[in-house]
């Protein structure tokens, strides 16, 4: 590839909102899942009595059914991901090779 396309291909509008879209987008979903399990490991560290907790009358603490939860979710948000990615970051990806392969 060389410099020329490359400086098309960025400076093209549709590769920018691409890029913008894209990186914001993971950035949201990311931080969304570190929050979560930093929360859960400095609730562990700092007040080990909250995870504890006895659920109903067994032995099983809440500490797990939130952990489970927490795995759950981190899968839903990669699912997230994906389907857009898939639909409509793939369709701007479309539009930007359309756009410059009719320049070559």
């Amino acid at each position: 590839m060389n410099d020329e396309l490359v400086q098309q291909i960025k400076a093209n509008p549709k590769y920018q909102e691409l890029v913008k879209k894209r990186t914001g987008f993971a950035l949201k979903l990311g931080i969304f899942v570190l929050v979560m399990f930093y929360a859960y490991i400095l609730t562990i560290a700092f007040d080990p009595s909250v995870m504890a907790t006895k659920t109903g009358d067994g032995v099983m603490t809440i500490a797990f059914p939130i952990a489970a939860a927490i795995i759950v979710i981190s899968f839903i948000t990669t699912l997230i991901y994906v389907r857009r990615a898939n639909t409509e970051f793939e369709d701007l990806n479309n539009q930007v090779k359309e756009e410059i392969k009719d320049k070559l």
